[in-house]
């Protein structure tokens, strides 16, 4: 179940406020399990090492997020963007990526299928 205090603090929708907070409590388990974050603005914000497996991100702009090492197991994330976000070493088992636009993302040392990345979107090469 996802704390409470975090969602609040997410919800505001202001990267600097959230990345500040995380640098405060650089050691506090960011707990957003079952959240849900489906149509939210997540661009830019800080979610290294996150727990968010089950969480419904459905729909939400995550461009240029930091969710270097989260546990994204089971979590939701059809028509989601993640367009240039850090998601090296993530866990994305089970994760739903149908239609996730994926371009520039880091997915090095990522927990993920082939299967998934067919389910998402990245740019087609000219031929």
């Amino acid at each position: 179940m996802a704390n409470q205090e975090q969602l609040s603090l997410l919800q505001q929708g202001l990267p600097k406020t959230w990345n500040r907070w995380r640098l405060v409590h650089p050691d506090l388990l960011v707990d957003l399990d079952a959240a849900d974050l489906s149509g939210w603005h997540l661009g830019d914000f800080n979610l290294s090492n996150a727990h968010l497996s089950g969480a419904d991100l459905t729909n939400t702009d995550m461009n240029n997020a930091n969710f270097h090492h989260a546990i994204l197991i089971g979590a939701n994330l059809s028509d989601a963007n993640l367009a240039r976000a850090d998601l090296s070493t993530a866990d994305l088992s089970g994760a739903n990526l149908s239609q996730t636009y994926l371009s520039g993302a880091d997915l090095r040392g990522t927990i993920i299928t082939a299967h998934q990345l067919k389910q998402s979107r990245f740019p087609r090469k000219r031929q």
